[in-house]
């Protein structure tokens, strides 16, 4: 089985061929390519115009063909141009998975405008510090993150703020209808392969969230991964089994349901990225819902369904999953989290879509592995091989490259590898070296390639998808005059992968509670952050002979049963 899948590797990255790999130099530094990919996000978008009749974007009762997506998309774009936003400049999308986000990320992307991605969980402070970071000229805002930017509004004078889908008007917001309204062409202009398509965060070890540059050429070379992940597969397995492979010609037109937050790499890079160059149809959701998923899968024929792997685990133990046809899923699984052995069994069980998952980290534009059908269902603990594009190695403590089976820290190079993260010069040199990314997890690579991650070198929880840092949690907790010392660490959890818990030692007399701690928590970080499990300790925490917390200690003997 794994001869066949490196022949058909070899074969689809030979000269000539659509996945074709060669090399070029990047700021300083070699970098692996495929020879064929567009050089930006403005070709992508642009090849969708083929499919004007078709629909695009689906949300509730309303509809988008690419026509009218395409038409939006110039509006935008001339509507920044006239309002003095240049190629290199940025500007902040601030909203739910609304279509009008998509919208707006493309006129910026296929311009040569840097998007930036602004989470929508952030309150008030992490609002503040992330546009101060990226200092965008313009931010496009929904009523519920409108309310909460009127708070900061003063400080941030100049910037233009357009609102979508306001529930009433502001007197202070340019109505997002007007912009629509603007019309015209695409703006003709060439953007720089290396230039930056958009910003995302991603929290710091520093505790402060670190705003990634991802370039245009390596948001390309993603959804070239993507194809490639595919193709491979269908093709190696075909070799396998003695059949022919499949047509593409001959494949249903996708229909991917949007489960994750658009300000992330997995629905933004990974999801919408794909299914708009091939044409495919985008489904969205106002909030993660089972049962809806399982509605929109039948009514919409989703033939994909990627998320956080929870996500997958609710719909197909939904009491209801039978009442459902899922017949057109092809693809269901995700990323974000590993997918436990059992899930992947239940899923191949479950329906007749075949399971999925990838490895991959917003500092690599999306995905590093991917791996699905036969190969994941043989090797469940695995997240697949790494692309074609990136030259991937397991190193030691000082960067030496370590066996095959031995178990060292994972660093990869090659396009996808973001430029850096801006205003962050020291963050940038510590994380990439000579082009290497340094991904923090602690993994091992086997015989046929396979990568195989087994922990963590970084310190954070992984909640469902979202990385929270340990530190950015300790560093709330402590502004509580109160709390002694606190160490921050993950708990598992069935449904989420991981909750954050914390172990606090209270300073002498206090009788602060778990719930005003809670409180404040909620007053200066977003929900998901704020620990679901607290200890409180009658003595000082345990510490190393460095006086570092021992977290791992910790996390192994507090009994959860005494939490509160």
């Amino acid at each position: 089985m794994y001869d066949a899948y490196k022949k058909v590797w070899d074969q689809l990255t030979s000269r000539g061929q659509q996945f074709e790999v060669g090399e070029i130099e990047v700021r300083g530094n070699p970098m692996r390519v495929y020879t064929n990919a567009p050089p930006s996000l403005r070709e992508i978008w642009q090849a969708s115009v083929a499919f004007a009749e078709r629909d695009y974007l689906v949300y509730r009762e309303e509809r988008w063909a690419y026509a009218d997506a395409h038409q939006e998309v110039a509006s935008i774009a001339n509507w920044l141009f006239a309002n003095g936003v240049q190629q290199g400049d940025r500007v902040a999308i601030a909203a739910r998975n609304y279509p009008e986000w998509l919208l707006a990320y493309w006129a910026c992307v296929s311009t040569g405008i840097t998007a930036v991605g602004v989470n929508a969980w952030w309150v008030e402070d992490e609002l503040e510090y992330g546009l101060n970071d990226s200092q965008p000229k313009v931010i496009f805002c929904d009523q519920e993150r409108l309310d909460r930017f009127e708070h900061l509004r003063s400080k941030f004078p100049d910037m233009k703020v357009v609102g979508i889908r306001l529930v009433s008007s502001a007197e202070n917001a340019i109505d997002y209808a007007d912009v629509k309204a603007t019309g015209g062409e695409l703006p003709d202009v060439t953007v720089d392969p290396d230039s930056d398509a958009c910003i995302f965060y991603t929290s710091g070890t520093t505790g402060f969230p670190k705003g990634a540059q991802l370039t245009q050429r390596g948001c390309v070379h993603n959804i070239m991964n993507l194809a490639f992940a595919s193709t491979v597969t269908a093709h190696a397995t075909a070799l396998h089994q003695g059949v022919e492979p499949p047509n593409p010609e001959d494949a249903p037109i996708g229909s991917a349901l949007v489960t994750t937050p658009l300000f992330h790499v997995t629905a933004n890079n990974c999801v919408a990225h794909g299914t708009t160059l091939t044409g495919g149809k985008l489904t969205f959701m106002y909030r993660w819902d089972p049962l809806e998923a399982l509605q929109l899968i039948e009514a919409e024929k989703v033939t994909s369904m990627t998320g956080v792997p929870v996500m997958a685990r609710e719909v197909i133990s939904h009491p209801d999953f039978d009442k459902y046809d899922t017949s057109t899923l092809l693809t269901l699984g995700g990323g974000g989290a590993q997918l436990l052995p059992d899930l992947v069994k239940k899923i191949d069980d479950a329906v007749e879509a075949r399971p999925n998952t990838g490895y991959g980290m917003t500092e690599t534009s999306g995905i590093i592995t991917s791996i699905s059908g036969d190969y994941f269902v043989d090797k469940p603990a695995s997240c697949g091989p790494a692309m074609p594009v990136f030259e991937a190695k397991v190193v030691d403590g000082n960067g030496n490259a370590l066996a095959t089976g031995q178990a060292g820290e994972l660093w990869v190079r090659g396009a996808p590898v973001i430029k850096g993260y801006i205003n962050r010069e020291e963050a940038t040199a510590e994380t990439i070296t000579d082009g290497w990314m340094h991904t923090g997890d602690v993994a091992t690579i086997d015989e046929d390639g396979f990568i195989f991650i087994v922990d963590r070198v970084k310190d954070m929880v992984l909640r469902g998808g979202e990385n929270i840092y340990c530190s950015e949690v300790e560093t709330t907790l402590h502004r509580i005059d109160d709390i002694a010392e606190c160490s921050v660490f993950g708990v598992p959890d069935d449904r989420l992968g991981e909750e954050v818990g914390v172990s606090i030692y209270l300073r002498e007399g206090s009788s602060l509670g778990a719930d005003e701690i809670r409180a404040f928590c909620l007053e200066h970080m977003a929900r998901h952050k704020v620990p679901r499990y607290m200890w409180f300790s009658k003595e000082p925490l345990p510490r190393n002979a460095n006086g570092k917390f021992l977290k791992r200690e910790l996390r192994d003997t507090l009994d959860l049963a005494d939490a509160v």
